[in-house]
């Protein structure tokens, strides 16, 4: 199942002065966003497989990058590690 909304959020986050807003306070940047609960505790929570399956792949990846998680470690979270 795809979420719009949570993809929409990972497309606008290209933007660098909303990713520098996000970094500063994810919370002020996620009430522009109609997400649901269990998104937005996904979100908090960095959960990669739950993620996964409502967006796309290239989107979610460059999520985790902007937020500054390694590679190696999104790996890991993705195959819920």
């Amino acid at each position: 199942m795809r979420d719009y909304w949570l993809s929409r959020l990972f497309y606008d986050l290209q933007q660098p002065v909303l990713a520098a807003e996000f970094k500063a306070d994810p919370e002020s940047v996620l009430k522009k966003y109609p997400l649901e609960e269990s998104v937005r505790q996904a979100l908090r929570a960095n959960d990669a497989p739950f993620l996964a399956q409502r967006t796309n792949a290239y989107l979610l990846r460059y999520y985790f990058f902007t937020i500054g998680l390694k590679d190696a470690e999104f790996v890991r979270k993705l195959r819920g590690g």
